[in-house]
């Protein structure tokens, strides 16, 4: 059998039988169980002591007359024979019902549809038999049984469905997720064994979709981003074998090659930032000490372009998150901002407190955006100027990096133009979780 419903369904069934039949055993065994404690027992003894009573003191008649009286008050037959069977009354032979009840007696023994019972005196000379319908009459009570039954039995048929049903349910998902759909989720709202099941499947198939949507995405930025280079670069290893200046040649092919690396750098930094987010380390960060040290940083670039970078940050601005996430996001605004910034003019950068959480501000000088391409730079490989990009070297991701980093934080990385300028705003819950 592999229906968990069907296994259910008889072993709370099987179980319901079992335990109905052995109160039934034991409440007739128990009844018997106590001779000198048990009501039966102890008025059978009265009986036999009156009857030899009353046979000694007035024979057969006063016997009789005693005997019926206890056949109408018991609404049994009463029967005082010698130890040899014979009747006291009647003076029949009724030592086979005598036999029948040594076989059992505690319980004496049934003839068709009544009981028989014997007692015998305590000197071993009369015995007391009766003979009644059985005591215990069982038969008016089936109904009663199987209606206890049929409640139990939907009892358990509600318990088997309701754990088999979920268990299906969740089953068909994970078939399905097999098959390629990878949003589907069990959503359960359990709160036992199986829920956290569910629940588990449901991460767990979040991160999948998560890391194959990310695999995905990086085979086709790679086969996309990497054609033009690849171009070039074969024209230049070419060019190597016919230029005439070949330092020229090999310089530029060395440039076309570092550009490359820095394509497929900045690809698998994208991907492990979306693809594995529960790798982060969280830990208590100072943000200013963080922003002086890419300020010193990122120095030597600002320099040869001429430009001065300042810095206004509030020390006491701490938040709890991945160290080095947070600094790949603000280094990649701050070096955006150096590569748009026109020469001799300043790149400022700022720290406070906003709103309960920190506010990052990186402001340059430079021809901005145009308006209706802002919602659009934190999208990979976008270039707002194709030409100047290419210029600068830049592939269109260092925005893209930020904002998933600063979105893996539970914050918001915001840009809008200042005129002149481009002002780009990182803000934190003070607790990233």
């Amino acid at each position: 059998m592999r229906s968990v419903y069907a296994k259910i369904l008889l072993w709370c069934f099987g179980v319901l039988v079992l335990s109905l039949a052995a109160f039934i055993a034991i409440s007739v065994y128990v009844s018997f169980l106590t001779p000198g404690k048990n009501l039966f027992l102890n008025t059978t003894a009265l009986q036999l002591e009156e009857a030899a009573d009353a046979y000694e003191a007035g024979g057969p008649k006063q016997l009789s007359l005693y005997l019926r009286k206890l056949d109408r008050i018991f609404h049994a037959e009463h029967f005082l024979i010698d130890a040899s069977g014979k009747d006291l009354v009647s003076g029949e032979d009724r030592s086979t019902m005598l036999i029948r009840t040594r076989r059992n007696p505690l319980f004496g023994h049934f003839d068709g549809g009544d009981h028989v019972f014997a007692r015998r005196s305590a000197d071993g000379r009369y015995r007391l038999l009766m003979k009644s319908p059985m005591p215990v009459d069982f038969s008016h009570l089936f109904p009663y049984y199987l209606l206890i039954l049929a409640a139990i039995a939907v009892l358990c048929w509600l318990l088997a469905v309701n754990i088999a049903t979920p268990l299906g349910s969740l089953a068909r998902t994970v078939d399905r997720f097999g098959r390629g759909e990878l949003s589907l989720r069990v959503n359960s709202r359990r709160r036992d064994e199986i829920g956290n099941l569910a629940r588990s499947f449901d991460q767990m198939a979040e991160r999948i979709q998560t890391l194959l949507t990310a695999e995905r995405r990086l085979l086709q930025d790679i086969s996309h981003e990497l054609r033009s280079p690849l171009a070039r670069l074969s024209f230049a290893a070419e060019l190597t074998k016919t230029a005439e200046d070949r330092t020229a040649a090999a310089a530029r092919l060395h440039k076309e090659i570092d550009r490359l690396t820095s394509l497929v750098g900045a690809l698998l930094q994208v991907t492990r930032l979306e693809g594995d987010p529960s790798s982060r380390h969280l830990e208590s960060v100072p943000l200013r000490p963080l922003l002086a040290e890419l300020i010193d940083d990122c120095g030597v670039e600002a320099e040869a372009r001429g430009c001065r970078l300042l810095l206004d940050a509030d020390p006491s601005v701490t938040v709890q998150a991945d160290r080095e996430l947070l600094r790949r996001a603000a280094e990649n605004v701050l070096r955006n901002a150096i590569r748009y910034a026109p020469d001799g003019t300043s790149i400022e950068t700022k720290l406070e407190l906003s709103g309960g959480g920190a506010l990052i501000t990186v402001r340059d000088y430079g021809p901005g955006v145009p308006q209706e391409l802002l919602p659009r730079i934190f999208t990979p490989f976008f270039r707002a100027d194709a030409s100047r990009d290419n210029a600068t070297g830049g592939v269109g991701l260092g925005l893209s990096i930020a904002h998933r980093a600063v979105s893996l934080h539970h914050g918001r990385l915001r840009a809008k133009n200042a005129e002149p300028g481009l002002l780009v705003s990182i803000e934190l819950p003070i607790l990233c979780s």
